[in-house]
Formats: structure tokens, sequence, C-alpha cells
């Protein structure tokens, strides 16, 4: 295991965010980060429509949480750059055992996540073709899926929303379309 940490710990701060309890130590062979305890995360930020294929904790649960330490107190920094912080996650679930499909589309959504962002979008052409490459390869399998759980989503969404009109709930008691 690349880490030195036993399991992770977490404490839930609300819907969507968890706090690391204990210290996450990753040794790597030239690199070590410590995501300190109190640490935010919402483990792997994965999209709602395509959690049916990558869930948001896994085998990479560890491996999310440095990636988000990675991206935002390891860039401000200055200890890796965003593609830098991109990579260490996709070898990081290597080591970790991801399977090598899933760990390239993890690795695939976050560049795209990067892409058009002030801080994490410096060099994100030179990973261009590589995203792009598998972009394609994935589309037939993840957008059919992706696109009818969207317009289900849209449908519920839209269903919680009448019944909340009706019974005179309030809207964050509706459950949103949120992503």
């Amino acid at each position: 295991m690349p880490f030195e940490s036993g399991p992770v710990v977490v404490r839930r701060l609300d819907d969507e965010w968890w706090a690391v309890v204990e210290p996450l130590v990753y040794h790597g062979a030239r690199d070590r980060f410590v995501v300190p305890a109190g640490f935010p995360t919402d483990f792997a930020t994965v999209p709602r429509v395509v959690v049916w294929l990558v869930p948001r904790f896994g085998r990479y649960t560890a491996a999310a949480i440095l990636h988000d330490w990675l991206c935002t107190v390891g860039i401000a920094s200055g200890a890796v750059t965003a593609r830098e912080a991109d990579g260490l996650f996709r070898r990081v679930m290597r080591e970790s055992g991801v399977p090598v499909v899933r760990r390239w589309l993890m690795w695939c959504a976050v560049r795209w996540g990067a892409f058009g962002d002030p801080v994490r979008g410096a060099g994100w052409w030179r990973s261009a073709p590589g995203v792009l490459a598998i972009s394609l390869l994935a589309a037939p399998v993840v957008l059919p899926p992706a696109l009818v759980i969207t317009v289900a989503l849209a449908v519920y969404g839209a269903v919680e929303a009448a019944v909340g009109l009706v019974t005179g709930s309030r809207p964050e008691d509706v459950t949103s379309f949120r992503t």
C-alpha cells in the first residue's frame, strides 16, 4: 500500500463533505505528502449521472482524498502543478490496485475538470491528446446511460418540485437535480 497511515478515517461535515480525522500519509518512491486531520473532502468528485460507473468512494478513496489536497494545498504551496497532481492521482490509484480502465477514466475526468479552470488548467493542452483519445473510446459506453440518467433525474426533480408545491414543502426539503 502506498499509504503509511491505516484505513481512512473521516467524520461527516454535511450531506456532501467529510473531514479527515487522522492524517493521511502517502509515501511514494519519490514523494511524500501528508493530508492533515481536519482536511475537508468529498471523496471522488463524480457527477451524479456517472456514479453508476464510478462511485464516489471505493479502492481509490485515499487517492481521491490525496488528490483533493494536492489540487488545493499542493498547488497553492507550489508542491505540485495541476498536471502533476492529476498524474499523481493516476499513479496512486495504480499503486492502490485500482483496475487500469477505471483509473484512466478517472484521470481523464480530472483532466477534463481542469480544463478552463484558472488554477488547474495550466498544462492542460499537453494532456489533451490522451484525454481526447480516452474520451472518444469511452463515449459509446458512458454517454448512452448518462443521457438516460440525466433525463430520469430531470423528471424526478420536476416531480419533487411539483410535490413540494402541492404539499407546501420548503425548497431545501425538495431533492434538487445536482451533479
